[in-house]
């Protein structure tokens, strides 16, 4: 089958269509850098309002630009500064939603380590109260978790020891790049394990919180006289926060509510796996051992 020709009439069209798209290629151009130019005169007040903590004007410049810093090279300074400056004024949810943002659309910018510790920051300080719901404490410690993943530190000591070589180093030689350079990287290291140090602790305090939120149900169950109940948040202590200061109180509760609900047997078991794993109480438990077997041999 012959190609289509080329017409005249077919060729003249197209003429003033190139020359559309021309216009339009050179209209997005220009727009589009007067949409940087705008992005990067905001940030540079934002910064500017930031640095004098003044976070509420600082949120104010950055808001409008936030869609229009899209595949720019201010996206991720605009995201990064504006959630910190939501953070600073103490609207974490508002910071939670930036520095996720910053993670999904720019995950490989200088500020994802940082990012992604804030987050964590985040959902910490909107932890409730242990008697309320934990939502935001379990994403606080999955996203503190997160963090010591993708970032492990060297030893603390060894990168103390090459700071302080380096700072030795530049008394000796001020002008030295290489030096400066290399003492900026180790001091940026050391503060990356000091974050690194938060969030462990961080992650055991949340853990806590959780546990005795947890624990207070158990107990509450047995004011109401569920026993039932009660044992299975026990248990759920004894099973999910062992490494808490809850552990040893949930198994003395399930061994007190098997004895209320005269589970002897059962109780008896409970007891022999509590002086397994606390061995030194053993005179504290003599009484309740004597109990349950007087009544275990009754039953």
């Amino acid at each position: 089958m012959p190609r289509p020709r080329l017409t005249l009439r077919s060729a003249l069209m197209i003429v003033p269509v190139s020359a559309l798209l021309f216009s339009a290629c050179s209209s997005s151009n220009v727009s589009s850098l007067d949409s940087s130019g705008a992005v990067e005169s905001r940030y540079g007040k934002a910064l500017g309002y930031y640095n004098k903590e003044d976070f509420d004007d600082a949120v104010l410049e950055l808001e409008p630009v936030i869609f229009t810093s899209r595949a720019t090279a201010f996206e991720d300074d605009v995201l990064f500064l504006l959630a910190q400056s939501y953070y600073k004024s103490e609207q974490y949810l508002l910071a939670v939603d930036m520095y996720s943002r910053l993670l999904q659309q720019v995950p490989s910018s200088p500020f994802a380590r940082e990012a992604q510790f804030q987050l964590a920051k985040s959902h910490e300080q909107l932890s409730t109260h242990f008697e309320l719901d934990h939502e935001h404490t379990l994403k606080a410690i999955q996203q503190f978790a997160l963090y010591l993943d993708a970032y492990p530190g060297r030893d603390s000591a060894q990168i103390t020891s090459d700071v302080d070589m380096y700072r030795e180093l530049l008394k000796v030689n001020p002008a030295n790049e290489s030096y400066k350079e290399r003492y900026a990287n180790f001091q940026s290291e050391l503060e990356g394990v000091q974050s690194q140090d938060y969030a462990q602790k961080a992650i055991v305090k949340l853990r806590e919180k959780l546990a005795k939120h947890t624990y207070f149900i158990a107990r509450q169950y047995i004011q109401l006289k569920k026993y039932k109940a009660s044992g299975i948040y026990f248990d759920e202590v004894i099973k999910r926060y062992p490494d808490t200061i809850y552990f040893e109180q949930a198994w003395k509760g399930r061994i007190d509510v098997l004895i209320k609900r005269q589970k002897w047997f059962d109780a008896s078991q409970a007891v022999d796996r509590y002086l397994q794993l606390f061995p030194d109480k053993s005179g504290d438990m003599q009484e309740t051992r004597d109990r349950i077997m007087k009544n275990f041999s009754n039953a």
